[in-house]
């Protein structure tokens, strides 16, 4: 994006692209793609009953959650604690962490990275599906 087109200030989730993973869904509301972000990038992940992901870290990059709904586990480095609905969580940079939902319903997080790139790395994953704005994911 140039100057001429500094990147969309209001994003609605049917405009944007859906990262789908065996675990659940990811879509990147703020990012440089999106909203040409420079300093951070934020999205919405959905973690299906029962599941997550593995142990990773974002080397050079820190992390910020927030539980919207649902239930579940977040390990950050040595600690392990129970989070839900209204939990922060702060990921310092290369700080190995996962995240997996204990409850019987969808899990809804809020995720910022700062600096941004981890979101433009998940979608080169092999196990990463990229849909295109306004597809739903079929379970």
């Amino acid at each position: 994006m140039t100057e001429e087109h500094p990147g969309k200030r209001f994003v609605n989730p049917e405009e944007i692209e859906t990262q789908v993973f065996d675990w659940g869904n990811l879509k990147w509301f703020s990012e440089p793609r999106v909203t040409n972000a420079e300093r951070f990038s934020m999205g919405v992940v959905i973690l299906d009953p029962g599941k997550g992901h593995r142990s990773h870290n974002h080397p050079g990059v820190e992390e910020v959650l927030y539980v919207v709904s649902g239930e579940g586990i977040q390990v950050v480095g040595d600690e392990r604690q129970k989070v839900g609905p209204g939990t922060s969580i702060h990921i310092p940079p290369d700080v190995f962490h996962e995240t997996v939902n204990t409850g019987w319903e969808q899990m809804k997080i809020i995720a910022i990275y700062a600096p941004p790139g981890p979101e433009a790395q998940l979608r080169e994953m092999p196990e990463c599906t990229v849909l295109p704005p306004g597809e739903i994911p079929k379970k």
